[in-house]
C-alpha cells in the first residue's frame, strides 16, 4: 500500500525566524524568572508546574532561534516542537491545583460538585494523560519513517488535545459552579476577606480561556494537516501559542499569595503541595 511507502519527513515546511525565537526565549525566560522568584519567597510550591512549563517555553524559542540557521538538524526541531507542545498542560496542572486550594481556603468544600482533595488529583491525572498522549505523538511525528508513522503521530497529538480540551472544560464547569454557589451562599471565611477568592476565580477564568483558545487553534492546526496553511506559516504559532501562553503567565503570576496555601485547622500546619 502507498502509505507504507517510506517518506522523507519534512522537518520545517518554512525558515523559522531567529529574531522570533530570540524573543520568544527572552520573553518566557522573564516570566519564568518571576515565577521562580515569587515561588521561593512565598513557598508555594504547587506553583512549580508554571516555572517548569515556563522553563519549557523558554528552551522551546530558543530551539527556534538555533534551528534558523540549521534547519537539516533534527534536534532543534525536536525540542521546539514537543517543549512548546507540551508547556500548556503543566500550566493547567496549577490551575486545577489553585481551585482546590481555593476551595479548602474558604472552607466550601460541600458547596463543590467534586470533593477538593480530589478536584486536584482528577484533573493533574487527566493533564498527566493528555502530557503521555501529546508528548508520544510528538516523538513518532520526529521519528517518522512511513505516512504510516506520520499519521499516528498526528492522530496521537490530536487525540491529546481534545482530550485536554474536554477536560479542561469540565474543570470550568466545576469552578463555575463552585463560584456561583459561594457567591449565592458564602461561608465565613469567604466572606472574611483573607483570600480575595473572587479575584482569584477570575483570574482563573483568564487563564483557561487563554489555554483552551490555544488548545482550539492546535487541534484545528493537527486537523488540517502538515500542507494547510496554520503549518506552513510561522506567524500563525506566534499569535494563538506564544502570545496566549506568555498572557497566561503573566496573569498566573497573581497565584502567589501565602494565603492560599491550606492549612489543617488543628495544628495550622501546611498540607502537601499535590492535595
Amino acid at each position: 500500500m502507498a502509505d507504507q511507502q517510506p517518506v522523507e519527513f519534512k522537518l520545517w515546511l518554512y525558515t523559522p525566524s531567529l529574531a522570533g525565537g530570540i524573543i520568544g526565549a527572552l520573553v518566557f525566560a522573564l516570566l519564568t524568572g518571576l515565577h521562580t522568584f515569587n515561588l521561593v519567597r512565598n513557598r508555594t510550591w504547587f506553583c512549580i508546574p508554571f516555572v517548569i512549563g515556563g522553563l519549557f517555553e523558554t528552551i522551546g524559542y530558543a530551539a527556534r532561534g538555533a534551528a534558523a540557521n540549521n534547519m537539516e538538524s533534527k534536534m532543534p526541531y525536536i525540542i521546539q516542537s514537543i517543549l512548546i507542545l507540551l508547556a500548556p498542560i503543566l500550566f493547567a496542572a496549577s490551575i486545577c491545583m489553585i481551585l482546590g486550594r481555593l476551595i479548602l481556603r474558604t472552607n466550601s468544600g460541600s458547596l463543590s460538585i467534586i470533593r477538593p482533595q480530589w478536584v486536584t488529583r482528577i484533573f493533574v491525572a487527566g493533564d498527566v494523560l493528555c502530557f503521555l498522549m501529546q508528548s508520544t505523538g510528538g516523538g513518532l511525528l520526529a521519528k517518522a519513517k512511513k505516512q504510516d508513522d506520520v499519521d499516528m503521530g498526528e492522530h496521537i497529538i490530536l487525540g491529546g488535545l481534545v482530550l485536554q480540551i474536554l477536560m479542561f472544560g469540565f474543570f470550568v464547569v466545576v469552578a463555575f459552579k463552585w463560584h456561583w454557589r459561594v457567591d449565592a451562599k458564602p461561608t465565613p471565611e469567604a466572606k472574611s476577606g483573607e483570600v480575595p477568592w473572587k479575584k482569584y476565580i477570575y483570574l482563573l477564568y483568564a487563564a483557561s480561556f487563554c489555554i483552551t483558545i490555544r488548545n482550539l487553534c492546535r487541534c484545528v492546526e493537527y486537523g488540517m494537516g502538515r500542507d494547510a496553511y496554520l503549518l506552513t506559516h510561522e506567524w500563525t504559532l506566534y499569535v494563538y501559542d506564544f502570545t496566549l501562553m506568555a498572557i497566561t503567565l503573566l496573569i498566573c503570576l497573581q497565584w502567589y499569595d501565602p494565603n492560599i496555601k491550606p492549612r489543617t485547622k488543628s495544628t495550622n500546619v501546611e498540607i502537601g503541595p499535590w492535595s
